[in-house]
């Protein structure tokens, strides 16, 4: 896996499958470089990408608005989102501000699951054209 970019909040990288990668790092994010770079990346990958959330930390009202208002939107109109992969969070609460976020989607052009397995949700992602 390459990484693409890295920071306190986690990292982004091109899976040698051909598909986007975003996992998060267990810890607070004040920063939105992280999606801003999953983003451009998602462009070159076929609208393709794997989340894990499993140690991310809920995310909040603020962020919950951005992702909600202005990244998913972009992701899907700018760069081409449509499969996404979500490794679900062991924290709870992360699952509830991500399946908050998530609503939006149902209306949109693209596709997301859910899943507790890695390997699942690869399956699956690489099965999406």
């Amino acid at each position: 896996m390459r990484l693409y970019f890295e920071n306190r909040a986690g990292g982004v990288y091109a899976d040698p499958a051909g598909f986007a990668r975003l996992v998060y790092k267990p810890g607070p994010r004040a920063e939105g470089a992280l999606l801003t770079h999953s983003r451009h990346l998602l462009a070159r990958h076929h609208g393709r990408m794997l989340v894990d959330q499993r140690l991310m930390q809920p995310y909040s009202p603020v962020e919950q608005q951005l992702v909600r208002q202005e990244w998913l939107p972009l992701a899907i109109e700018e760069n081409g989102y449509r499969y996404g992969a979500v490794v679900q969070a062991q924290d709870v609460f992360a699952r509830l501000a991500t399946a908050t976020v998530l609503t939006q989607a149902r209306n949109s052009k693209m596709t997301y699951r859910y899943f507790d397995d890695e390997a699942a949700a690869t399956a699956w992602l690489l099965s999406c054209a």
